[in-house]
């Protein structure tokens, strides 16, 4: 099926042709920006609830200011495309999360409208406000706006943005997208409080009743600025309690608004560009919106890969009945070992469908906590609890613990704390790209004392090395495992303790060795075989820890092989190749090593197997390599 372009979306291609439009034209254009989206995402799978919601939003913010002279900075970016087929890239939209096409976030290499690259939450108004402190500085008279999701307003980085905002006097427009869901339902005090604006009803009939003698729809009228400051102030104080939060940040609150009524939005821009400082504008948004699916659905649907667009039926799994999902392989052994242990609690920040703590939340709800997205909170409060007795099993994905660095090195490392941290979607994880690989967690946590790391090759090893960290209290405990399936359909395995630090080899051989950590790992029996058919014998270790690692093996390996080659799923700078060169130095080793794994360089979006084509560690590359070391 080839994505149909509306009669309206076909004309425009950069926001100086949406500019040419009738205002009363925009609604038409939305519901064919809406549907352009929804065709696309059937075929080429991407973050669809998201964005489908803000389609308004972006239409209005592209009508009203002057891009890209004046910056949009949009949070996280799944709520991104409408704002990407806007600026140019209309034809590309095709290509979106796929290898060599057009990254699923704003990126700012990729276009001009993209003022500020993101994929983390939380970042939009820090960065905003430094743009709006730089116009300011050279005198430059631009506008600043910042969309975040109510979802990552948990971050505690967007409160110290509003903190600092609040005092700056910068141009800034916070716009606050209120769907009540990030990916699973918000959690946590903020997500209440809006709630009270949104559903209170006494709030809202006033709000209306102002709204008409504000201008009845249009613009708020000749007087507004008296009204506001007669009726508002007296409306704050009593009905709109809950904007104190943020008028103590000095900000001024605007809202509630009905975010996917395009006009009603344009209208409201318009007026406040006029009005300096810092200012948030709280609209409600329909997250899946013009969707039933979607609407009704809306964590499936947050990205639900392969669909049928007109059913919503959700295409099978090509892998069904295959190995499961390492995410799911962790849920299940979670509850097993927590109801054996009942010191064990569960811990996520805003990913407990993503790495599958929900089973356990569904069942064991007193002992499981969804913190919201707030990775510097989850790990401390892990280290918390840690101190009276409990051991938390800590899930963030690896990109986004790299958020609670100083919290792992201060807050539990340093106090030997026993936190279990599992670390998702380690290594390239596909199709989000760049912000999303986990190909820094093997480095950043190896130079960290007291911490143990670890990485299983397979469903059997994770559930071990689960099992083996709540048996005693070892300090913190990190287990590493990547986005997707492994290989053992009959997973479930009884549990086997394991000797920390310890690997074990796996095939013997003669020629050259293989040392590898993790899932990878399970590209080399494929490569041992094709080797020997070369006539080359290939022994294969899978290290296991990395930290403490197994020096008995590696005095094994240096004194019988001179050719050698180490794969990760991770930078080589500082990873398993590097530790192996500190052990060869250390001890006066001398033999060649290749160190395969992801370059000294950010890699982009695609399928896993094309990453790890392109950075030559798949069984292609391994084999390859392997042949310059022995002249094959």
């Amino acid at each position: 099926m080839t994505p149909a372009i509306g009669p309206l979306l076909a004309n425009i291609d950069f926001p100086s042709d949406l500019k040419k439009l009738k205002v009363e034209e925009l609604p038409q254009l939305c519901r064919e920006i809406r549907q352009f989206i929804i065709d696309v995402m059937s075929i080429n799978p991407g973050h669809l609830g998201a964005s489908l919601g803000a389609v308004e939003l972006a239409v209005a913010l592209h009508y009203v200011y002057e891009t890209p002279f004046d910056k949009i900075i949009w949070d996280v970016g799944h709520q991104a495309y409408a704002h990407k087929i806007l600026t140019g890239r209309k034809e590309k939209f095709r290509t979106i999360r796929s290898y060599k096409g057009i990254s699923g976030f704003p990126r700012m290499s990729e276009s001009e409208y993209d003022a500020f690259g993101v994929g983390h939450s939380s970042t939009s108004i820090s960065a905003a406000l430094g743009m709006g402190v730089a116009a300011k500085l050279g005198g430059e008279k631009r506008h600043h706006v910042a969309i975040i999701g109510d979802g990552a307003m948990t971050g505690g980085i967007a409160m110290e943005g509003l903190n600092n905002a609040g005092v700056s006097n910068a141009n800034l427009l916070v716009i606050l997208n209120d769907n009540q869901i990030a990916i699973d339902k918000n959690v946590g005090a903020i997500k209440d409080y809006l709630a009270d604006i949104v559903t209170s009803k006494t709030y809202n009939k006033f709000r209306d009743k102002v709204w008409l003698l504000m201008g009845g729809g249009t613009k708020y009228g000749k007087n507004s600025r008296a009204i506001v400051k007669q009726l508002g102030n007296a409306l704050k104080a009593t009905l709109l309690k809950p904007s104190n939060l943020f008028e103590a940040f000095n900000f001024r609150y605007f809202g509630l608004v009905d975010g996917n009524d395009v006009i009603r939005l344009v209208n409201i821009l318009k007026d406040l560009k006029n009005i300096e400082g810092p200012k948030l504008l709280h609209v409600h948004t329909v997250k899946g919106k013009g969707y039933e699916h979607a609407e009704k659905s809306q964590t499936v649907y947050h990205a639900p890969g392969l669909f049928d667009r007109t059913t919503g039926t959700i295409m099978e799994d090509p892998c069904h009945g295959k190995p499961p999902k390492y995410q799911t392989v962790f849920g299940r052994t979670i509850i097993e070992l927590a109801e054996k242990n009942p010191k064990i609690v569960g811990i996520t920040p805003a990913m407990s469908t993503g790495c599958s703590l929900n089973l356990m939340m569904n069942k064991m709800p007193d002992r499981t906590f969804d913190v919201g997205i707030a990775e510097q909170h989850a790990v401390t409060f892990s280290a918390g609890l840690a101190t009276s007795g409990y051991l938390p099993f800590c899930n963030i994905y690896s990109t986004f613990m790299q958020r609670a660095y100083d919290q792992i090195i201060h807050d539990v490392a340093l106090q030997k704390l026993n936190v279990v941290f599992c670390l998702d979607r380690g290594g390239l994880v596909g199709e989000d790209g760049a912000t999303h690989h986990g190909t820094f967690d093997l480095a950043y946590l190896r130079c960290i004392p007291n911490m143990i790391v670890a990485s299983p090759m397979n469903e059997q090893e994770l559930r071990n090395m689960m099992f083996t960290s709540q048996l005693e209290n070892m300090g913190p405990f990190a287990i590493r495992y990547p986005k997707g399936r492994g290989m053992m359909p009959k997973w479930k395995t009884p549990f086997e303790k394991l000797t920390v630090g310890k690997g074990r080899l796996i095939r013997d051989g003669n020629d050259a060795a293989i040392i590898s950590i993790g899932h990878v790992g399970n590209y080399v029996p494929e490569v041992c075989h094709e080797m020997g058919k070369s006539g080359f014998s290939v022994a294969h270790y899978d290290i296991r820890f990395l930290k403490p690692i197994d020096e008995e093996l590696l005095h094994e390996v240096l004194k019988k092989f001179n050719k050698i080659v180490t794969v990760e799923d991770g930078t080589i700078v500082g990873g398993l190749g590097s530790a192996v060169l500190e052990f060869m130095a250390d001890h006066g080793y001398s033999a060649q090593v290749k160190r395969l794994g992801v370059p000294d360089q950010f890699i982009e979006q695609g399928a896993v197997e094309d990453l790890h084509s392109e950075c030559g560690y798949n069984s292609v590359g391994i084999i390859r390599t392997l042949n310059e070391l022995l002249g094959g």
